[in-house]
Parts: structure tokens; sequence; C-alpha cells
């Protein structure tokens, strides 16, 4: 098995120095993105098309980013992140169209086994995370190994999404749960009392 397919497996394996070789490439790029100037924005999207498996149609992404890899994670159309987005891809992310990431968004593929010997030796396993269309994660959420949150959906501000979400709901809370379906008063009102403009 050559080291990259090991990260995707969804077995336990051991971190070794061939993949910190490839990983550290990866992070120099981040770096490069992280340090453009607010007006580079066409440096911004080259840098991308370089940095992540897959980029859309007008994403935009709010730097600093932080990823342990960005080759593995596929962003849809018109998807776009605030402030310190964390993508602990080690294998892939999904990302689908017109998603919303609030600040401070961490999505985890990895995990550690919780035996201690084995984290001893730096073993991990990675699953892969899928985020449908039209989702909107809120501030300090985190989306955990092996989730899908479905389409439409919104993630509270602050959740631990730690199973699957379906779609059409708002989910809250930690661990993070269905609070209740998306209804008809979301058509009349934009946040607790206020209502939208006729």
């Amino acid at each position: 098995m050559n080291p990259m397919s090991k990260l995707h497996s969804q077995n336990v394996y051991v971190y070794d120095e061939a993949l910190a070789e490839r990983q550290t490439e990866c992070l120099e790029t981040l770096y490069d993105f992280n340090h453009t100037r607010p007006s580079e924005t066409k440096k911004r999207e080259q840098i991308m098309q370089t940095l992540f498996a897959e980029v859309g149609e007008d994403c935009y992404l709010e730097p600093p980013v932080h990823a342990n890899w960005g080759i593995h994670t596929h962003f849809g159309n018109n998807v776009y992140a605030n402030f310190n987005l964390t993508l602990v891809d080690d294998t892939h992310i999904y990302i689908g169209d017109h998603v919303m990431i609030g600040p401070n968004v961490t999505i985890a593929t990895a995990g550690h086994p919780i035996e201690p010997e084995q984290r001893k030796v730096l073993a991990q396993f990675n699953i892969p995370v899928h985020i449908k269309n039209n989702v909107w994660i809120g501030a300090n959420a985190v989306v955990l190994p092996g989730v899908t949150i479905g389409k439409n959906s919104v993630i509270g501000a602050g959740s631990v999404v730690t199973k699957d979400i379906p779609a059409n709901v708002v989910a809250v809370g930690n661990p993070c749960r269905v609070l209740r379906e998306i209804n008809d008063h979301d058509k009349a009102y934009f946040y607790k009392d206020r209502r939208f403009d006729e």
C-alpha cells in the first residue's frame, strides 16, 4: 500500500515520514494563500485551484484557512467560508454548492483510537465528511469524521456534529440534534420576530 492510499482506507494506520514530506508540500501552498493581501483576489483564486482537490465557481474563503492537506477538500460552486476555517482533511471532505460556513468552524475527517498504546505510536483513522448543497454551518461548529449533513440544513453556532443530519432541518447543540424542520415560518421571518419586508 503506497503512503497516500493509507489515508483513504478508513482503517487505522501510523503516520510516517513519507506522509510528512507530502503534507509539507501542501502546507507550503496554504502558507502562500494565507499571506495574500486583501486586494489579491485573483492570486487567491489561482492558489485555491492548486491547493484544493476541486474548487467550483465563485468560491470565497476568508484567510486564514487551516488545513492538514488541502488536496483532499472538494468545494462546489458559490461556497463562502468566514475566518479560521479548519479542514482536518486527511481524507476527503466534500462541500456542495451554495454552502455558507461561519467563522472558526472545524471540519474533521481524522480521529485516533481510544486505546492509549495505539495513540503512543501516532495511530489514526480517517472517514470522509459530506456537506450537501445549500447548508449553513454557524460559527464555532465542529463536524466530526464520517458525518453527512443533508441539503438545506442549518447547523447552529457552537454545535458539535457527531452523527448524520437529515435534509431541511435546523440542528443545534453538543451533541448536535435536530431541533425542527425548516417550515413556512422561516419564509416569513428571517430572525426571531424580525419579518422579511413585504
